[in-house]
Formats: C-alpha cells, sequence, structure tokens
C-alpha cells in the first residue's frame, strides 16, 4: 500500500500537479471564498471610512482580518481586470484589453492551479461580460453564468446578486466536505443603479445598491457553517465608478484612481485580525498571495505573493501598472497607461500628466511641467508593463475590432454601457481622452440606463449635435423616437447607424420595425435579411424575418427561418408562437397545434402569453 501511495505521489508531482508550500503548510487555509462586487469604491465602505455606509459584512472582515488600504485594478474595466485578478498578470499577459477579448486559454489561473491541487471549484458570475465564453472558466468545474430569460426568452445582460448567491449557496451545500474554491461575484453596484423613477440621486441609489451587495455577503459567510474557522475570504472589486471627477461618468474611459482604485479585505487562516497595509498593492497580487496561504506553490505571475504582509510585515515598494485600452476601442482615440511608483504616478497619455499621489490622491494638481525628467523615468516604466504596441497595431475604423467576429456579444455588452464608439481616428493622429471628456460623459450617461423618454432624449440630441455620425448614439435615438410612434425621423436615425458598419443587426431590426408599423412588411423582411449577413445565425432576427413573411401573406415561406431560429435558441418563445400561426395560416393545423402545445409546456405558468397561447391551441381541436 505504502509503495502504491508512493507511485501515486510521484505520477501526480510528474503530471505538474502544483505542490504544496514548504512554508506556512501548518496554518494553511482549506478553502478559499473569493467575492467581487463590480464597480465598487473604496471609500464607499464603512471600514474605508464611509460614515453613512450600510456595509456590516464588508467591515467585519476588515476588524476580523486585513485591509489594504491602497488596492488598485489593473484596468477600470470588468472582464480585463478579472483576468489580472485570476491570473497575476498585467493584462498584456492574459490578452484581454477590453471586455470581449478573450482571455488565453494557455495563461494558468488561480481555478486552474487549485483544481489540480484537488479543490473542487465553482463560480457564479452576475453579468455578462464574465460569461463562459471570454475564458475565465478555465479550472471551474461549475461556472454559474446562465443569465434569467425575459418573456420572449431572450437571456438578460445581467442577473440580481440575490440569484447569484442563491446558485452558489445550493453549490457549497454540495461541496462542503472537501477543499473548495467559491467564486461569487456581484454585478451591484454596476449601472444602472436601482431603480432611477424613485427620485433618489445617482450616488444615493449606488450606495443602496452597495449595502444590497453587503447584504449577499452576509448571506455567504452564514452559509459557510464550521467550514468559516478554516476559509480563507477575500473580498475585492473590479474597479471603482466615476460621479464627476475628472469629467468622467461611469468607468473604463481614464486611469485616474477614481476608477482604479478598489477595496480589498481578507480574513481567515493566516491573516491577522487587524491588519492595515498602507502600501499601493495591485490586483494582480491577490491570485500569488492567496495560493500561498492555501499551501499551494504560487506560478509564475506578475504580481507578488504579499503572504507574509498579512502576518505583520511590511509590503514591498514596487512599480504598479494600469491601462485602459477603452479609449482606442471604443473611440478611436489614444489609449491610457499608468505607472505609480514611490509616491508618484504618471498618466501617459498623448499630453501625459503626473501626480504626488503621496500628497494629491485626488490627482487634481499636474506637476508634469515641472517634472520632464521624472516623467522620461516612469514613461520607460510603461513600456516595460505594457508589452506590443497594441495601440500601433490596431485599426480602429470598426467598432469593437476584437468583436468583429461574434457580434452577439458586441450587442450585449454595448446593452450594459461599454459603446463602441465612432471609432475612424486614423492612427498617430488619436485624440488625447482628456480632450473629448465631455462627449464621452454624455455618451456613458446615455448608455448607463440611467436616462429615460424626454431626459434621454435630449442627451442624445446633445451627443449628436457633436459626434452626428455617432451609431450608438443614432441607433439609441432611433429606438427612443420607434417608441414614441415617430417612425419618420426614427429611420433616418437607423439609416444613419447602419451606415457605420456596426457589427450587430439592432439597427436594422429598428428599422424593420418602423417599416412593419407602416404594413410594409415586403420592406421590413428585405431589412431583415440584409441583417442576417450582418449577424448570420442571429435568432431574434430570424424570428422577426419569419414574423414578417407570414404577415406579408406568405406563412409557408415563415415556416424555414421561424425553425432555423428555434434551432439555435429554443426558448424563443415569441418564435415558437409566430411558428405555431404561420403553420395554421398554412392550412397545416395538426404541427400549428403542436407547437402551440410545446408551447405551452415551455412558457412560465405566470407568463402573460398562456392565454393568447391557449385560445390558438383551443381554436385547432
Amino acid at each position: 500500500m505504502r509503495l502504491v501511495l508512493l507511485l501515486a505521489c510521484l505520477l501526480a508531482a510528474a503530471c505538474g500537479r502544483p505542490e504544496p508550500a514548504k512554508q506556512g503548510a501548518a496554518t494553511a487555509a482549506r478553502n478559499l471564498l473569493l467575492v467581487t462586487i463590480d464597480t465598487l469604491r473604496a471609500d464607499r465602505i464603512g471600514a474605508y471610512g464611509d460614515r453613512s455606509a450600510r456595509t456590516p459584512a464588508l467591515d467585519g472582515i476588515a476588524a476580523r482580518g486585513a485591509l489594504f488600504s491602497s488596492a488598485f485594478a489593473a484596468a477600470p474595466i470588468t472582464l480585463p481586470s478579472h483576468a489580472s485578478l485570476m491570473t497575476g498578470r498585467y493584462p498584456a499577459g492574459h490578452g484581454s484589453r477590453h471586455n470581449g477579448m478573450r482571455v488565453d486559454v494557455a495563461v494558468p489561473t488561480l481555478a486552474d492551479s487549485l483544481a489540480r491541487a484537488g479543490f473542487t471549484t465553482g463560480a457564479f458570475v452576475g453579468a455578462f461580460p464574465l460569461d463562459r465564453r471570454f475564458g475565465l472558466i478555465n479550472g471551474f468545474q461549475t461556472y454559474g453564468d446562465r443569465m434569467p430569460r425575459g418573456l420572449e426568452g431572450r437571456p438578460a445582460n445581467e442577473r440580481p446578486g440575490s440569484a447569484v448567491v442563491d446558485e452558489a449557496l445550493g453549490w457549497l451545500q454540495g461541496h462542503a466536505g472537501g477543499r473548495f474554491f467559491l467564486w461569487v461575484h456581484l454585478f451591484e453596484p454596476h449601472a444602472p443603479y436601482g431603480d432611477a423613477r424613485s427620485g433618489g440621486s445617482a450616488e444615493t441609489r449606488y450606495a443602496g445598491e452597495i449595502a444590497e451587495a453587503d447584504r449577499q455577503v452576509a448571506r455567504l459567510l452564514a452559509a459557510l457553517g464550521p467550514a468559516a474557522s478554516t476559509t480563507l475570504v477575500a473580498v475585492t472589486s473590479d474597479h471603482g465608478e466615476a460621479f464627476g471627477e475628472h469629467g468622467e461618468v461611469s468607468h473604463s474611459l481614464f486611469v485616474y484612481d477614481t476608477t482604479l482604485r478598489v477595496p480589498l479585505v481578507l480574513s481567515g487562516p493566516g491573516v491577522r485580525q487587524g491588519t492595515r497595509i498602507e502600501k499601493p498593492v495591485s490586483l494582480i497580487d491577490v491570485a500569488p498571495t492567496v495560493m500561498k496561504l492555501l499551501g499551494v506553490t504560487p506560478f509564475d505571475a506578475d504580481g507578488v505573493d504579499l503572504s507574509s504582509v498579512l502576518g505583520g510585515t511590511e509590503a514591498p515598494d514596487r512599480v504598479l501598472y494600469a491601462e485602459s485600452f477603452a479609449p482606442l476601442l471604443d473611440f478611436g482615440w489614444s489609449p491610457l497607461r499608468s505607472v505609480r511608483e514611490a509616491g508618484w504616478k504618471l498618466v501617459d497619455a498623448p499630453r501625459p500628466e503626473l501626480f504626488n499621489v503621496a500628497r494629491d490622491a485626488a490627482e487634481l494638481d499636474d506637476r508634469s511641467p515641472n517634472e520632464r525628467a521624472r516623467i522620461a523615468a516612469l514613461t520607460a516604466q510603461v513600456a516595460r508593463y505594457s508589452g506590443a504596441d497594441v495601440a500601433a497595431s490596431v485599426k480602429p475604423v470598426k467598432p469593437l475590432k476584437p468583436l468583429k467576429n461574434d457580434p452577439e456579444s458586441a450587442a450585449r455588452l454595448q446593452a450594459l454601457g461599454y459603446v463602441g464608439g465612432s471609432a475612424t481616428t486614423a492612427s498617430g493622429s488619436r485624440p488625447d481622452p482628456k480632450d473629448r471628456r465631455e462627449l464621452a460623459a454624455r455618451i456613458a450617461r446615455v448608455t448607463s440606463g440611467e436616462l429615460r423618454g424626454p431626459e434621454l432624449e435630449r442627451a442624445l440630441r446633445a451627443v449628436l449635435a457633436e459626434d452626428p455620425r455617432n451609431p450608438q448614439a443614432n441607433l439609441r435615438l432611433g429606438y427612443v423616437l420607434l417608441e414614441s410612434n415617430r417612425c419618420a425621423e426614427a429611420v433616418a436615425k437607423f439609416r444613419a447607424s447602419i451606415s457605420a458598419h456596426l457589427p450587430s443587426a439592432d439597427a436594422h431590426l429598428g428599422l424593420a420595425a418602423c417599416r412593419a408599423s407602416q404594413r410594409d412588411f415586403t420592406g421590413a423582411a428585405q431589412t431583415l435579411r440584409e441583417a442576417e449577413r450582418v449577424e448570420p445565425g442571429n435568432p431574434v432576427v430570424l424570428a422577426n424575418l419569419g414574423l414578417m413573411v407570414s404577415d406579408g401573406g406568405n406563412p409557408q415561406g415563415a415556416v424555414d427561418p421561424l425553425q432555423r431560429a428555434l434551432s439555435i435558441d429554443p426558448d424563443l418563445h415569441r418564435a415558437r408562437f409566430a411558428l405555431a400561426i404561420a403553420y395554421a395560416r398554412a392550412g397545416r393545423r395538426g404541427e400549428a397545434k403542436r407547437t402551440g402545445e410545446e408551447l405551452l409546456r415551455r412558457l412560465p405558468p405566470n407568463a402573460p402569453q398562456r392565454a393568447e397561447v391557449q385560445r390558438l391551441v383551443s381554436s385547432l381541436d
């Protein structure tokens, strides 16, 4: 038996199984609970000094363990920041420079390493930017990213934190016996913040969503039960949020600390109670640190192991890097990079900025005119961490270039406010984002979901007054006009958006809806055939095409596109209802009835369409 065990150990080592760390194994944590709260500013948490915050769960973790007062994201964007968190690498090292740019599958991840070390791994995420298709699934045996579906069967782009935690708790209950790594991502408090109709200010509603996220963290902690004493708990965010600081609204565009600074609190085995770390650290440090605390040898990474710091030693002095390629990939402007060292921070841009952040944390006093030598030294550090000159290789003549082969992903990210604008600037003459901040702020407001009705229309018209060809503004204004039955004007906006060659069929769908409202079913069908060429295999396009063909008097011709739509997305209820009607109009009553009965089996019990479907089925008896 001993020989068998010895051979098993040797084979595991030969296959590259992560080895237990040589130091600290006796006090190693058994499990890991990692919670990422999207868009959470550190300064809106009680433990970070906000006396009005309602964050008892986060405050408790900080009190029982350690709080990093100066933790920073590697990018102020959801997917790249999470990728850096999970790989310990800056974006150049894992390949994701923006939402929708897939993480390199060859890069080691925290989940993969822990799974190979014997941990059961599960992840549950609250929004589409972290969908499995973008690569963070690597190493997770369970990856809960299924978004809820609306009444028409289309998946949403986000889900409430309570639903994410419900799913995570079910998983935890079934895996509490062995070693586990559980990652939970909460999309609160990402915009839109709560219900804008409540009358509260954006910041008040933002605080309310932070309180809701904290309640979900409390649920997770309570569910640990007996495992709590052996579980390492780490809570952080992917980026902050701007409410007008530096002219920015939301996040992703600039690399000021308003959106780069994040909370980072840990508690559990190996973490000394009441520890507060003042020196700057990065989210790239999390993976190597927690691996060491779990008794697993960290993989090679840009980040460093800070486990000794959690025991009371001083953090090392380092250079920290961050970047945003959103200005380039969304608008065709210059990308932004930053480095900080010894209390100074450089924002590398066409007109660089330099801040003494040790004294000027708000980054209001640009010292660049008097610090040329320091700028030169820090600029050299930028090249060290940013990798190849991606800006030189990307030709931003098509928005969201990384998603050009995945238009459905582009459309869903745009729906969450990651815009993909009119990137038409030629290489070598890209504007400094500082010079476009007012336009960017207007666009951020109209894509945030915070504006409605006349207020949204005014904001969209203000964007178009400055940038008449902006495809997203034209698209969104087209839908505002369509919803208020102003189709004549909406048609012009949809056509303007189509002329920009966006990688999704949204503008075609709007134009087809306008034509259908004018009883021009032939024109609507032609527009949708054009949409199919833009976005092949989009089930919504196919469903609408079938509907228009049927309404245009050719129910038999509608069957094929409707069947294709359902073969791609069987839960697209509108398409199944349209197929039942098409069968009935074509005289295929038996198939119509069977299709209607299948729809009744699939519809939720409280779906308002049930009565209409039941009437159709009854009429076919």
